[in-house]
């Protein structure tokens, strides 16, 4: 059905073809997403290996610092290697954040639609269940129409989780990671429901609209033992519809581990509100379930967190504030702040408080130069705005 209804624009006569062209509008924030949308959703990472979009739905619920890793990286960039992974324990943000730095060309994608991934994590917080579910059935999409195999950079399989068939994706190499780049109109058409991110999508390459970034040799940041992919910080529990959480990748790098309840062993990953600093919740539930945490969360961060505070003055000075939400100043006008202009930060827990969300159509269009191979700069090609 899609494929016809998509065939049926691209011929239309008079103007058919910018119909086609034409992204869907996302529903108000605060709406439940259905399947389709789901789907349309997280096309953009749902062939991402499992260690990559486990974290990447995590660091989602968390864009404000997103945005701070970003610029914290472009302040940076002599960091490398193992001194890159120290200087990211010392950050005041969840460990999901402080261990995506090693891929910053990730981080640099997430950021170039910050509405996106905030939709995302919001979609996440509401729908944890519907989401997985989503990833799984792109992902069996594009292995039917023979898209989805193994490559020498990952590995494509089918298991079984709790009596649940799952398509799982991983590293080839346990000491390598590839993070790829794709456009999800190859694998699945032109999105119907939900707007893909605004990223650079690779162009038809030999055969296909695919292709990987160079190799991150993890050793290199986390030393030579650090134990493979099976040791990573976040997994999928796909049969039980929930995240891992490693607690001993987390308490040997360093990174902040009060969100945990226990130093050894993986737990299931709950949503930390102490790191939302201040970004509205999509809606009343989720408002309601998490601001009791906001407050208090951030007072004992505030009580505890000594020299990163001093950091964070320092940092505020250049123009990175807590309450500030206009996060992309080179922006066109007409596109609101990701985080809806609210820029105070007691503000935006009041908003929060009350279930308020100010994210909703308008796309946010941040980010860089085009980088192919690793990801994320400049406009989306393939015409599929």
């Amino acid at each position: 059905m899609r494929a016809v209804f998509c065939a049926a624009l691209l011929i239309a006569p008079e103007g058919g073809l910018l119909l086609a062209q034409q992204p869907p509008e996302p529903p108000p924030p605060s709406q439940a997403l259905t399947p389709d949308q789901l789907d349309d959703l997280v096309a953009p990472v749902a062939l991402y290996p499992d260690p990559l979009v486990s974290q990447i739905l995590v660091a989602s619920t968390y864009p404000l610092e997103l945005v701070q890793a970003l610029q914290w990286l472009q302040r940076n960039p002599g960091f490398t290697g193992a001194a890159l992974t120290q200087a990211a324990e010392q950050q005041n943000w969840d460990p999901s954040i402080q261990a995506l730095v090693v891929f910053p060309d990730l981080v640099k994608r997430l950021n170039q639609d910050i509405t996106w991934t905030t939709n995302l994590g919001n979609a996440f917080l509401s729908q944890q269940a519907d989401v997985m579910d989503a990833v799984q059935r792109m992902r069996l999409k594009a292995q039917q129409a023979g898209k989805l195999s193994s490559t020498p950079q990952q590995t494509v399989t089918t298991t079984n989780d709790n009596g649940q068939p799952v398509i799982a994706i991983q590293p080839a190499n346990p000491q390598m990671m590839y993070v790829p780049n794709y456009d999800p109109a190859y694998f699945w058409g032109p999105p119907l429901y939900y707007p893909y991110a605004s990223w650079f999508y690779p162009p038809f390459v030999g055969g296909a609209y695919w292709g990987f970034g160079m190799g991150i040799p993890m050793g290199l940041y986390f030393g030579g033992g650090w134990g493979g992919w099976g040791g990573w910080g976040w997994g999928f529990g796909w049969g039980s519809h929930s995240i891992m959480v490693n607690n001993s990748f987390i308490h040997r790098y360093n990174f902040n581990s009060r969100g945990i309840g226990s130093l050894n062993g993986t737990s299931a990953w709950s949503h930390d509100a102490s790191h939302r600093g201040g970004v509205p919740y999509a809606n009343a539930a989720a408002a309601s379930r998490y601001r009791g945490n906001v407050r208090q969360n951030l007072q004992s961060r505030g009580a505890s967190a000594g020299s990163a505070q001093s950091r964070g003055a320092t940092s505020q000075s250049r123009g990175e504030r807590m309450g500030n939400r206009q996060i992309a100043p080179s922006a066109p006008a007409k596109n609101r702040s990701a985080f809806g202009g609210v820029r105070e930060g007691g503000a935006a827990r009041m908003q929060s408080d009350h279930g308020y969300s100010s994210l909703g159509p308008a796309r946010s269009s941040g980010g860089g130069g085009a980088m192919r191979g690793g990801g994320g700069g400049g406009n989306r090609g393939g015409g599929h705005r």
